[in-house]
């Protein structure tokens, strides 16, 4: 029997926090989907404690040499047999009913690429209120988030299809590479909204990417840039996400200039200072400025 989704967790060094996430998964009430786990190369005996986890229940188990969580969860998905996919991280937890509201949701919305529920944040054990800058909601959000990454990996659930048309996550982004991909999903698809705190988000740790991965927003210009070489941007679009290259750009050359890196400062002014004359139309001098700023992302080694 095909399944109805497809639950995709990577994982990486969190043996003690990713079995909790797998038994949040297991919970569900929901029982049409898939488990699917990709080990990216752990070193503390994820892999041997998924092997006895998968004598006792139903898990499709992958092991990949460390590449990040971009590829992770792109393996996932190359594994997945159902319409649907839902990603959970493996330091995150779903409510029981997380999955049976969202498809019940995805099926009520037949024309809904991509959704997501609310969420709870947990900050070094201790219940916060995101900002209001992180406030969900539904319907076009594209432009809202150039600034804020609006969904949350583990809340979203999107049709298969759609993540493949795109190539799915980038794996030369080592970071934002969620932000990456739901900002090409968004340019001609709204976000649906499942208004309802299922998912909890546990974060303040040390070893998160956040944390452990320097000046994130090389990846989030890049992501940007990316956006300008497609077509499908409407000139309004194009207009703000121009805006907010220009802005990222200038306050990392500065950063850069700061370390003494110049000719990487050279490169990303020049993108602020072209980007002016890319907000009417895409220009061949996007495709050179993504392909060097690809290539110094690929001198700097997988941070998870």
């Amino acid at each position: 029997m095909t399944p109805e989704v497809s639950v995709i967790v990577p994982a990486y060094n969190r043996c003690a926090m990713l079995l909790e996430a797998i038994d949040s998964v297991l919970a569900q009430s929901a029982a049409a989907f898939e488990l699917i786990v990709i080990d990216d190369g752990s070193t503390d005996g994820t892999g041997e404690h998924l092997a006895r986890l998968a004598k006792t229940i139903r898990i499709k188990i992958d092991r990949i040499d460390h590449r990040g969580p971009a590829a992770t969860r792109n393996r996932g998905v190359a594994l997945a047999r159902a319409p649907l996919i839902a990603f959970l991280d493996s330091d995150d937890l779903w409510s029981p009913n997380k999955l049976e509201r969202q498809l019940a949701f995805m099926r009520a919305n037949s024309g809904c690429a991509i959704s997501q529920t609310n969420e709870i944040w947990i900050r070094n054990g201790r219940r916060v209120n995101p900002g209001l800058r992180h406030h969900k909601r539904a319907g076009d959000i594209f432009i809202d988030s150039l600034r804020t990454c609006l969904i949350s990996t583990s809340a979203a659930m999107m049709r298969i299809e759609l993540f493949r048309s795109l190539g799915g996550f980038d794996e030369i982004m080592s970071a934002a590479e969620d932000y990456d991909l739901w900002l090409r999903i968004l340019i001609n698809h709204e976000a649906g909204l499942l208004d309802e705190p299922l998912v909890t988000r546990r974060g303040g740790r040390p070893d998160q990417i956040s944390a452990t991965t320097p000046a994130i927003d090389r990846f989030r210009i890049l992501a940007l840039a990316k956006l300008l070489a497609d077509d499908r941007l409407s000139p309004a679009r194009r207009t703000s996400v121009v805006e907010v290259l220009a802005e990222k750009c200038r306050i990392y050359a500065r950063g850069l200039r700061r370390r003494g890196k110049i000719d990487e400062a050279r490169l990303y002014e020049w993108v602020a200072d072209q980007g002016l004359g890319w907000g009417t139309r895409a220009a061949p001098e996007i495709g050179c400025a993504v392909e060097s700023m690809r290539s110094m992302l690929r001198e700097i080694p997988h941070e998870c």
